[in-house]
């Protein structure tokens, strides 16, 4: 009874606002979007009509964040299309790490000495002799395909999120949200976006769907798998 009370999700609303002002304006993405829709599950259960609310908000919400990832990626920040955003995350970022050591071909020591020379200097120094960064061929072609492979994923998701339900008989939208969700998050270390989208995604399933609903339960639990167990660790020392 609790979960179809809008009070107790317009609090929760409140609650994660509170926790947004608390790290402003620092808080990751998701929480955002947590409390978007958390005031949209409070608005839809003071509606008539709980499921087909629902559903519209969460097709809504997906598909505007989405789009303005694509914006943010494709119009408004140069070093996203050319490569360089993940050229430079893959090697610096210790989330990446094992990405790079398993997809893009570095040993752990190419890792460190990477590290090292991309180590920001005092302002206004320069280096005499500036250390040379190792790229194999295989990093920047993981670097390239992330930066496109998510790119066009994202516009895909936000394209078929925004048309009406009706023009989408085959449920791309769907297919194509599970898609997003079970290759980001595979590496991406924001498991709690990735559930969010799931059930977001799942919000927009009805009774009949079982495949679908089963679906993003698969996907939920794979996305858990990802972030319990480091398997791409497992692979690596398999490797070695």
């Amino acid at each position: 009874r609790a979960l179809r009370t809008p009070a107790m999700w317009a609090a929760m609303a409140a609650l994660v606002g509170m926790r947004i002002a608390a790290d402003w304006p620092l808080a990751d993405n998701h929480i955002y979007l947590l409390g978007y829709w958390t005031l949209a599950i409070a608005l839809s259960l003071a509606a008539s009509d709980l499921s087909r609310h629902l559903a519209a908000m969460s097709r809504w919400l997906i598909g505007l964040a989405f789009a303005c990832a694509v914006l943010w990626k494709a119009v408004l920040s140069p070093d996203f299309l050319d490569g360089r955003f993940f050229r430079v995350t893959l090697l610096t970022d210790p989330r990446f790490s094992e990405a790079a050591l398993l997809i893009g071909g570095l040993s752990e020591a190419d890792l460190a000495a990477n590290r090292r020379a991309l180590d920001p200097v005092p302002e206004g120094a320069a280096l005499a002799e500036p250390p040379t960064v190792l790229e194999p061929p295989r990093l920047r072609a993981l670097a390239m395909v992330s930066t496109w492979g998510i790119l066009l994923l994202e516009a895909a998701v936000a394209s078929m999120m925004l048309v009406p339900a009706r023009l989408d008989p085959f449920q791309a939208r769907h297919i194509l949200l599970l898609a997003f969700c079970l290759v980001t998050y595979a590496f991406a270390p924001v498991a709690g976006f990735g559930w969010l989208l799931l059930g977001m995604g799942a919000a927009q399933t009805d009774a009949g769907e079982r495949w679908l609903r089963r679906a993003y339960v698969v996907a939920f639990l794979v996305v858990l798998f990802y972030s319990e167990v480091p398997w791409a660790g497992f692979l690596l020392d398999l490797g070695s």
